[in-house]
């Protein structure tokens, strides 16, 4: 059994002792800290945190765990039931609430639930925040309120409809296109609450043939849920025989877009943002933002609009905060994640499934065609193995030092931009490992870039 502790949110596996995975112990201590916590920040006059969640199988029972803890905290509890994490993000916004809890494991497996933590404008917990809600927690920081001053429960089930309206008002969304050119699209959506939204989305859209595979909001996930390839032989399979013009797959909580080329191929995850920000920069120029291991061609079809790219340390929180900082028009992560800030600031493959099909609308290419118009790159991801007693941060340094002549970003572990490729390498905190993420303009390419890299590491080692 797991649990692990992080800024983002506490993730565990269901089913163990207290500490030894999200036991419902666990998910009182740490629902109880971060509700200490948002009472002693917030700026908001009201009491009222949102919760929402996925569809898997321990949702219900973690849910009455949460709302619970937050009434006895003291909070109003605005439940808006089965919702994706962005239809939850909205909601914190427009419920004026002070926080928000998501239920969600996002792609882990069945056995894996998690709290995802955020603050009043309907953002993730920075570094900080994040790191001081576990304190609280380690400490048992916080205590219930007395019997009159305990919270309130309310339900509200019509966010999802509002965050579909949210979606259909967007300037750049173009519904008229999109149903002129009546498409057939499949939608994978693992059982989960993407089975829900997501073909509603595209019936507002204008599509009216819609192929639904694992639409049922069961959370009997009918694969590993992670939208990549080794999990996505259902749908593919279901292209190859040309039923549909695209297929669109999502995660269980609905804020990884995956797409399913008319062939039955992968789009690829890393360029359904390439993809949006193609469309969204030929409309509004503007700056955009993307994590360190993301692919290199979102820079390079920002630098062909004659706009400017800027990396950011890994995690959604960071890139948002970036995004701000340099005021990008769109930005996200080469996992499939849009953030489009005229809608908000927060991973939505709903975003991203309305504005892909405008721009497949509007360019009246088949997806394969549309996928050859970008830069070809590929990603390989491994890591190498270390020692408990070796210095990893050390390791870093040294490598740094070796290639000090390439371009380096040492923001969040140390980053080589070479002339046609790079190289990621980031230490995990929890294992003496290194991650390596390597990118080139072929995975054969990539894999012996790691490879290099690796035997320098070891040299060093």
């Amino acid at each position: 059994m797991s649990l692990i502790k992080s800024i983002s949110g506490i993730r565990g596996t269901i089913g163990s002792r207290q500490g030894e995975g999200l036991s419902p112990l666990d998910i009182v201590k740490f629902t109880a800290a971060y509700a200490a916590f948002i009472k002693k920040n917030t700026t908001k006059t009201s009491r009222t945190i949102v919760v929402g969640r996925d569809a898997r199988l321990s949702g219900k029972m973690v849910n009455d765990i949460v709302v619970g803890t937050l009434v006895a905290m003291g909070f109003d509890v605005v439940n808006i039931g089965l919702a994706t994490t962005p239809t939850t993000e909205i909601a914190v916004v427009e419920e004026g609430a002070c926080g928000g809890i998501i239920l969600t494991a996002s792609h882990n497996p069945k056995q894996w639930n998690a709290l995802k933590l955020l603050n009043e404008d309907g953002e993730f917990l920075n570094d900080a925040q994040g790191k001081e809600v576990l304190r609280m927690a380690d400490q048992g920081d916080y205590s219930f309120v007395e019997v009159d001053d305990l919270g309130h429960e309310f339900t509200n089930t019509t966010y999802t409809r509002h965050h579909i309206e949210k979606v259909l008002s967007l300037d750049l969304v173009d519904k008229d296109a999109i149903e002129k050119a009546d498409f057939t699209v499949a939608v994978d959506a693992v059982n989960s609450v993407g089975g829900i939204v997501i073909p509603q989305l595209l019936r507002e859209l204008g599509v009216k043939n819609v192929i639904e595979l694992n639409c049922e909001a069961t959370g009997k996930f009918a694969h590993t849920p992670e939208p990549i390839p080794e999990n996505l032989t259902g749908i593919a399979d279901l292209m190859k025989k040309g039923v549909a013009d695209v297929g669109f797959v999502v995660d269980p909580d609905v804020d990884r877009l995956a797409i399913v080329m008319e062939n039955g191929e992968m789009f690829v995850e890393e360029y359904t943002l390439v993809a949006v920000a193609d469309y969204i920069l030929s409309k509004t120029p503007g700056a955009t933002v993307s994590n360190l291991s993301s692919s290199r061609a979102l820079r390079d079809v920002t630098k062909a609009h004659g706009c400017t790219y800027t990396p950011a340390a890994v995690g959604e929180v960071n890139v948002v905060a970036k995004m701000k900082e340099t005021g990008a028009v769109i930005g996200g992560e080469g996992n499939g994640g849009v953030i489009y800030p005229a809608s908000h600031y927060g991973r939505d493959a709903l975003v991203g499934v309305a504005l892909f099909l405008t721009l497949l609308a509007k360019s009246g290419k088949k997806v394969s065609e549309l996928k050859k118009q970008y830069p070809a790159y590929a990603i390989a991801k491994s890591k190498i193995e270390l020692t408990p007693e070796i210095d990893v941060d050390a390791i870093l340094a040294a490598v740094k030092q070796k290639y000090a002549d390439e371009t380096i970003t040492d923001i969040d572990g140390v980053k080589i931009d070479f002339e046609d490729s790079w190289v990621h390498l980031r230490k995990s905190n929890t294992e003496p490992i290194i991650r390596i993420y390597s990118e080139a303009h072929t995975m054969e390419e990539a894999e012996k870039l790691a490879d290099s890299i690796k035997s320098v590491i070891k040299s060093i080692a």
